[in-house]
C-alpha cells in the first residue's frame, strides 16, 4: 500500500525519458521501476491521464507504435468500463473524456478517422459506455468549437477543418445515437438523458438543422417536456435549436411551428405552472423564439418585402400575451429572462411609422408591468444588503432600460401613466406600503433620464412636459411624504429633489421646507448611517446649483450644521454622525455658502475664519501630541486625525475658481494661516506619509487659489518632502513640482535651479534601491516614479525653461540626458517611452541650432539618432500596440526636428550611419529623400512600414 502515497500527483519527466530509445541503461530501469509503480498505485491512471490530458510530452514526437498503443489503451479501458458494475468517479470519467478528446483532436484528421464509429461500435447503448461517449462529444465541442476559449490560427484553421470533415462522414450517425439514447434512456435514466440533450444544444449550432428540426426529433424533445427530470434541460435544448442562424423565412417558420406544438400542449397556460425554476427555462425560451422573430422581421424589412414581413410581425404580435405573462410573473429570474424580448419588441414599434389601437394596449401594458416590477418586495434587507438585494438593483436596472425605451415609442404616455401612479400615491402615502410609495418617486426620478432635456432643463421647453414635471415636483415637495418613515423613500426623496433641483428656480418659494428636510431628522440627523451619508453628498450638489437663492438662510444653514464641521477626536468613543468622507462635502457646502454669498469681504473673512479656526486649533494640538506617542496605533489614529483636518480645509477652497475670487472675499489671510499651521507637519519625523499626502494635495490648492503667495513657502517645503523619500512620496512631489512650473515658469527659474539636481538625485537614489525579482509592487513603483520624472522633465523643457537644465554644469547636463536616452530606448514601457522622444525633440529644437548647448550637436549624432533607430528595433517594441505606435510617432517627430536643425549635416550623418545598422544602400537613399519631404505625416507613414520590414 505504501506506492499509494508514494507517487507524486504529476508524472516524473525524468523517468519519462527513459523511454526513449537510446537511453541509457540507469534511465530505462528508471523508467521500468516508475511505471510498476504507477500500475500498483490507486491513482495511477489518474497521473497518466493528466499528464496526457497536458500534452506532458508531445503527441507529435511520439513513434507509430506509440501512438497506436495510446488508441488500443483507452479503447481497452473503455472496454473494461461497460462491465464494472460501479461507474468510476466522475472526476476520473471526466479527466478520460478529455483525453479521448484531445486524441480526437490529434489524429481525427490522419489517424483516427473512424474514431467516433469505433467508439459506436464498442459501447452501444450500455449506460457507462454511453456516459463516457456523451462526456467526450462535450470535451471535444471545448476543444473544437467553444467560442470563449481562445485559440491560435492554426489551432482555428484545424478546428474549422475538423468540423468540416465530421459533417461530411459522421455527424448523421452521431445524432442518429443521440436519438437512440433519449429515446432508451428518457424514463430510466435522466441524468444520461440530460447529458445527451446538452449535447445535442452545443452541436446545435454548427451542423445541419434538418437532422435535429424535424418530426420525430422535435416530438421526442416535447415530450420530454413533460418530464420533471428532464424539462429543464429540453427546454435549454430548444433554446440552442431556435438560437441557430437561419434564413428569415425559415427561422419564422421553425419558431411559428414550436410555437404551435407548445401551445397545444399547454405550456403557454403558466399561471398553471408551480415549478419557478422550469418557468425560468421556459421564459428564456420565449425570449429566444420572440427575439428570432424580431430579427426576421428586421432583415424583411430591409429587404422590402412587405407581405412577409407583414407576417413576421403578426408572429411578433402573437407572442406578446405570454411574454406580458411572463414579465409580471412574481418571480424576478423569470421575469429577467424575458425582458430581451420585451426591449426588441419596443424597438419594433419605435421603428412603426403608427402605432395600431392592439400596440397601444401592449406599450401601456408593458408600462404597468415595469412600473409594479420595479417594487421592492417586502424581503430586501435595506440595512445588509447581500447577493440577493444585488440581483435585484441588476433587475431593476434592466427594468429602467425598457422604461427608456417606451420613452422613445412613446413618451406622452409613460409621462401620462408615472403622473396617475404618482398623484394616486401621493395623496395617500400616509396610509400606502413603503414599496408603493418608493417606487412611485422613483418613477419621476427615472423620467429625468427617460425624457431626456438639454442641460437639465425640464422645466422649459415643451409646456405639456414641463407642467407635468413641475406639478409632480409641487406636489412631492410639499405633500409632506419626506417624513414617510423608511430609508428607501427618504434617499428617494432626496434624489429625486436634487435630480430637479432646476425646480427651485422657477418655484424658489419651496426652498426653505426642503432646506429643512435636509437639515432635520430626516435628512443629516436621520437615524440611519446610509441616508446620513448620501444626504452630506446630496445637498452639496442641492447648494452649489441653488447658491444664488440662499443668501437669506447661509448662516442659519451654518449655525445649523456646525457640529457636523467639527474634527472627530480620536479620544472620542462615541460614533460621529457623518464619516470623515462625508464631513468632506459639509465643509464643501459650508464654502460654497460662504463664497458665494452677498455678504461683505470682512463678513465672509470672519465667517471663513470660523469655520477653519478650529481646524487649525485641533491640528496644533494634535500635531504637539503625535511624537509623544509611543503605541503605533495610536499614531496612525492621530495622523488620520491630522490629514483629515488638512483635506476639510482644502476642501473648503473648492468653492474658489481662481486667485481673484479668494481675494474678493478677503480669505487669502485665512488660507496663508492654514498654510503656516499645516507646514510644520512635514518636519514630523512619525507617520510621514499620510502627513506628506495630505500637505502635498493642500499645496496644490493652494497653488490656484493663493497662485504667487504660496511661492515664500515651497522651497522649504521642498527641502522637508525630499527628506528620506518612499518611491510613492517622489512620485506624488513631482506633479506638485511640475504644477508650480507650468504655472509660474521664469518667476520660480532660481528655485527649480537650486532644487533640480537634489530632486533628480533623489529620484536616482529611489530607482537604484535592490528590490527582490519578484517583487512586482515594487517595480510598478519604480515605473511609475520613472515616468513621473519624465514628465517633469518634460514639463520643465515644454515650459521654455531650458535655462534650469543648462545652468546645471556639464557633467549633471550629461547625465540627466542619459537618463532621457535610457528611458527611450531601455525600458519596455511605451509612456515614458513616448515622454523620453517628446524631451529629446524639445530639448533638439532648444540646444540642437547653431546658437545652441556646447557639446550638443556630438550628443545629437552620438546618442539621440541612435536611439530613434534602436528603440523601435529593440524586440519588446511592439508596433501592433497602439501606445507603442504614438511613441513610434514622437520618435519621426525628434528625428525630423533634428534634420530640422541641422540639414544636409543630419542626411550626411544618416548615409553613413544606417549601413551600420545593415540597412541597404537603396533604403538608406530612400529614408533621407522621405526625411527631407515638408509633409511629416508621409514620414511618420514611413518610419512605421521601415520598422515593420526590418522585424520581419
Amino acid at each position: 500500500m505504501a506506492c499509494e502515497s508514494a507517487l507524486p500527483a504529476i508524472m516524473d519527466e525524468q523517468a519519462l525519458m527513459g523511454l526513449n530509445p537510446n537511453a541509457d541503461a540507469c534511465y530505462r530501469q528508471r523508467a521500468l521501476v516508475y511505471f510498476e509503480q504507477l500500475k500498483e498505485s490507486l491513482d495511477g491512471w489518474e497521473v497518466c491521464a493528466e499528464a496526457l490530458a497536458k500534452g506532458f510530452y508531445r503527441h507529435e514526437s511520439l513513434t507509430a507504435a506509440q501512438q497506436q498503443l495510446i488508441r488500443e489503451t483507452l479503447m481497452k479501458w473503455l472496454q473494461a468500463q461497460l462491465m464494472n458494475v460501479h461507474p468510476e468517479k466522475p472526476f476520473i470519467r471526466n479527466k478520460a473524456a478529455q483525453v479521448l478528446a484531445l486524441t480526437f483532436v490529434m489524429e481525427f484528421l490522419t489517424l483516427w478517422p473512424k474514431f467516433f464509429f469505433d467508439i459506436l461500435n464498442l459501447v452501444g447503448l450500455n449506460s457507462n459506455g454511453v456516459d463516457i461517449y456523451l462526456r467526450t462529444l462535450m470535451a471535444i465541442d471545448a476543444e473544437v468549437v467553444d467560442r470563449d476559449i481562445l485559440h491560435s490560427s492554426e489551432e482555428t484553421r484545424r478546428n474549422i477543418l475538423i468540423k468540416d470533415t465530421m459533417r461530411e462522414q459522421c455527424i448523421p450517425a452521431l445524432v442518429e445515437s443521440w436519438f437512440q439514447i433519449l429515446q432508451t434512456y428518457q424514463h430510466t435514466h435522466s441524468e444520461l438523458t440530460c447529458q445527451c440533450l446538452e449535447v445535442v444544444g452545443a452541436y446545435v449550432s454548427w451542423i445541419d438543422l434538418n437532422l435535429i428540426a424535424n418530426d420525430r426529433f422535435v416530438n421526442l424533445l416535447l415530450s420530454h417536456m413533460s418530464i420533471e427530470e428532464l424539462r429543464e434541460e429540453a427546454c435549454d435544448c430548444l433554446f440552442e435549436i431556435i438560437n441557430k442562424g437561419m434564413e428569415p423565412v425559415d427561422k419564422t417558420k421553425l419558431v411559428e411551428t414550436l410555437c404551435q406544438v407548445l401551445q397545444s400542449a399547454g405550456f403557454f397556460n403558466i399561471e398553471q405552472e408551480e415549478d419557478v425554476d422550469f418557468l425560468a427555462k421556459f421564459s428564456r425560451l420565449v425570449n429566444g423564439m420572440g427575439q428570432s422573430l424580431v430579427l426576421s422581421w428586421t432583415k424583411l424589412s430591409k429587404m422590402a418585402d412587405v407581405k412577409v414581413s407583414a407576417e413576421t410581425l403578426r408572429a411578433v404580435e402573437g407572442k406578446i400575451p405570454l411574454m406580458l405573462q411572463l414579465l409580471i410573473h412574481e418571480d424576478d429570474d423569470i421575469s429577467a429572462n424575458i425582458v430581451g424580448f420585451c426591449y426588441d419588441y419596443l424597438l419594433v414599434l419605435k421603428q412603426l411609422p403608427a402605432l395600431s389601437e392592439q400596440q397601444k394596449t401592449n406599450v401601456e401594458a408593458i408600462m404597468l408591468a415595469v412600473m409594479n416590477k420595479l417594487k421592492y418586495d417586502d424581503e430586501y434587507n435595506f440595512e445588509n444588503e447581500g447577493e440577493d438585494e444585488a440581483m435585484f438593483v441588476e433587475y431593476r436596472k434592466q427594468l429602467k432600460m425598457l422604461l427608456d425605451r417606451l420613452a422613445q415609442v412613446s413618451p406622452e404616455l409613460l409621462l401620462e401613466a408615472v403622473h396617475r401612479v404618482f398623484n394616486a400615491t401621493m395623496q395617500n402615502w400616509q396610509t400606502v406600503q413603503f414599496m408603493e410609495v418608493e417606487v412611485a418617486i422613483r418613477l419621476l426620478y427615472m423620467l429625468g433620464e427617460a425624457l431626456p432635456a438639454s442641460h437639465g432643463a425640464h422645466f422649459s421647453g415643451d409646456t405639456t412636459k414641463t407642467s407635468t414635471l413641475q406639478s409632480m415636483m409641487r406636489t412631492l415637495v410639499s405633500c409632506g411624504v419626506s417624513e414617510y418613515q423608511h430609508s428607501s423613500v427618504t434617499l428617494e426623496f432626496f434624489e429625486t429633489v436634487v435630480r430637479y433641483d432646476t425646480f427651485f428656480l422657477v418655484e424658489p418659494q419651496h426652498i426653505p421646507s426642503v432646506l429643512m428636510a435636509f437639515l432635520d431628522h430626516r435628512g443629516l440627523r436621520h437615524s440611519s448611517p446610509k441616508v446620513r451619508s448620501r444626504v452630506a453628498y446630496l445637498f452639496s450638489r442641492f447648494i452649489k446649483t441653488l447658491h444664488k437663492h440662499m443668501n437669506a438662510f447661509i448662516e442659519d444653514i451654518l449655525s445649523r450644521i456646525q457640529d457636523l464641521l467639527e474634527l472627530a477626536p480620536p479620544e472620542n468613543g462615541f460614533p460621529a454622525l457623518l464619516s470623515s468622507d462625508d464631513q468632506l462635502f459639509v465643509f464643501e457646502t459650508a464654502g460654497v455658502l460662504i463664497v458665494n454669498g452677498e455678504s461683505p469681504a470682512e463678513r465672509k473673512q470672519a465667517l471663513m475664519r470660523s469655520l477653519l479656526t478650529p481646524l487649525m486649533e485641533a491640528f496644533h494640538m494634535l500635531l504637539a501630541k503625535l511624537p509623544q506617542e509611543a503605541d503605533e496605533e495610536r499614531q496612525a489614529v492621530l495622523a488620520d486625525c491630522l490629514s483629515h483636518a488638512v483635506g476639510f480645509a482644502s476642501r473648503t477652497s473648492k468653492a474658489f475658481s481662481n486667485k481673484q475670487t479668494v481675494k474678493q472675499c478677503g480669505c487669502s489671510e485665512v488660507y496663508l494661516d492654514c498654510l503656516q499651521t499645516f507646514l510644520p507637519a512635514l518636519s514630523c519625523p512619525i507617520q510621514r506619509g499620510p502627513l506628506r499626502s495630505a500637505v502635498r494635495s493642500f499645496l496644490h490648492r493652494m497653488i490656484i487659489c493663493l497662485e504667487e503667495e504660496v511661492l515664500p513657502f515651497i522651497p522649504a517645503a521642498s527641502q522637508h518632502m525630499l527628506k528620506d523619500c518612499e518611491p510613492r512620496d517622489l512620485q506624488e512631489f513631482i506633479p506638485l513640482i511640475s504644477q508650480i512650473t507650468a504655472k509660474f515658469k521664469n518667476q520660480v527659474s532660481p528655485f527649480l535651479q537650486e532644487i533640480f539636481m537634489p530632486l533628480v538625485m533623489a529620484i536616482f537614489e529611489v530607482l537604484s534601491r535592490p528590490a527582490e525579482e519578484n517583487d512586482q509592487t515594487a517595480a510598478l513603483e519604480k515605473q511609475m516614479l520613472r515616468r513621473s520624472y519624465f514628465s517633469f522633465i518634460q514639463t520643465i523643457a515644454s515650459s521654455g525653461m531650458n535655462e534650469v537644465m543648462a545652468s546645471q554644469g556639464a557633467e549633471n547636463i550629461e547625465r540627466v540626458l542619459f537618463t532621457i536616452i535610457q528611458g527611450a530606448v531601455d525600458f519596455p514601457d511605451p509612456v515614458a517611452q513616448k515622454t523620453c522622444f517628446i524631451i529629446l525633440s524639445r530639448l533638439v529644437e532648444l540646444w540642437g541650432g547653431k546658437d545652441g548647448l556646447v557639446g550638443f550637436p556630438d550628443f545629437i549624432y552620438k546618442h539621440i539618432v541612435p536611439a530613434c533607430f534602436m528603440a523601435p528595433l529593440k524586440p519588446t517594441f511592439d508596433l501592433s500596440d497602439a501606445q507603442t505606435v504614438l511613441t513610434l510617432s514622437e520618435c519621426t517627430l525628434t528625428l525630423h526636428m533634428i534634420h530640422l536643425k541641422r540639414g544636409l549635416e543630419c542626411i550626411q550623418f544618416l548615409q553613413e550611419y544606417l549601413p551600420s545598422l545593415q540597412v541597404s544602400p537603396e533604403i538608406t537613399q530612400e529614408l533621407c529623400q522621405v526625411l527631407q519631404q515638408p509633409d511629416v505625416k508621409v514620414l511618420k507613414n514611413y518610419m512605421k512600414v521601415f520598422f515593420q520590414q526590418a522585424k520581419l
